[in-house]
């Protein structure tokens, strides 16, 4: 006698592709990449719709390092760079406001 294959074994599950093209659904920030990192790193945010944005720098004491972006930017994905070639080692923070949204990451320079 013959058996049959559960019937779950016979079906094709589609692969489901999200297209790079495709905009984000909410707010990111995303870590900065290499982390440690020295003198550069690269800085990724998404944005769900067209925004005001400002993307700065800080070191631990809350003093205003660097502004890497600030302006209005088309909903997608973006990156900046920061190069922090004349600054010394340590922990710096990250920080991306729109209108409505803040979030804040850290980063590690060591040389």
């Amino acid at each position: 006698m013959e058996s049959e294959e559960p019937a779950t074994l016979n079906k094709t599950f589609n692969e489901i592709k999200i297209a790079d093209n495709a905009l984000p659904t909410e707010f990111l920030l995303g870590d900065n990449y290499p982390n440690p990192f020295n003198p550069t790193t690269k800085i990724s945010f998404s944005l769900p719709q067209k925004s005001q944005i400002k993307l700065k720098v800080f070191d631990v004491l809350g003093r205003e390092i660097q502004i890497l972006a600030d302006g209005i930017y088309e909903a997608g994905k973006h990156e900046v760079e920061f190069n922090a070639t004349n600054l010394p080692s340590g922990v710096y923070f990250y920080n991306l406001t729109t209108g409505s949204n803040s979030i804040t990451k850290k980063m590690l320079l060591v040389k």
